[in-house]
């Protein structure tokens, strides 16, 4: 089974998944991995008192931490929140970054989608992404043509792992410079 966060990793840069599943590594914390699961802990508190209008939404009953399964992907994960109205579940996944929703915030959320989908038996037409450092709720719809991309993105994770094969390199490097694998990147950084 892969995580969904394999989703998140791959879209920022596919050679984690090798280093995450064929080559593991010892990885170096970043203050953004510590930082944001402190500030998740304090947005579920605040949440809990918060109406569900900021998600454009009348009523609904909050899931947290709720997990998610699904065979037919091979794919597991735990959303932050998940609100269930009578008509619709919306994943929310909760996020310590500046400037904004990056596409694998998108592309993560969207995996918790596919997901439901599967599990809950209906369409997921919408999520959101909540931005901590901005306190904003971030919605996000699951187009036919998103949710295809995440499947090939799921599939490409499962073929590197599979023939073993050591992706190319991100040719954003910016991306490198706090990325918690840069050290093995020697072809990059050397």
């Amino acid at each position: 089974m892969l995580r969904i966060s394999d989703i998140k990793q791959y879209i920022y840069c596919p050679r984690i998944i090798f280093y995450l599943y064929l080559m593991p590594v010892e990885k170096k914390t970043t203050f953004k991995m510590d930082h944001g699961k402190i500030s998740e802990d304090s947005i579920a508190r605040l949440e809990a008192r918060r109406k569900l209008s900021r998600y454009g939404l009348e009523t609904g009953k909050r899931h947290w931490n709720y997990w998610l399964k699904s065979e037919a992907l091979g794919l597991t994960g735990k959303v932050d929140m998940l609100v269930e109205t009578p008509n619709a579940f919306y994943p929310v996944d909760f996020k310590f970054t500046k400037g904004g929703v990056r596409k694998n915030h998108v592309y993560q959320l969207c995996g918790y989608a596919l997901m439901l989908d599967d599990q809950m038996g209906r369409e997921t037409g919408t999520g959101f992404v909540y931005v901590i450092p901005e306190s904003d709720a971030v919605p996000i719809e699951f187009t036919g043509k998103l949710k295809s991309s995440c499947f090939d993105v799921i599939h490409s994770i499962q073929h590197i792992i599979e023939k073993e094969a050591m992706p190319a390199p991100n040719p954003h490097r910016s991306r490198c410079e706090d990325c918690e694998y840069r050290n093995y990147c020697r072809d990059v950084y050397s």
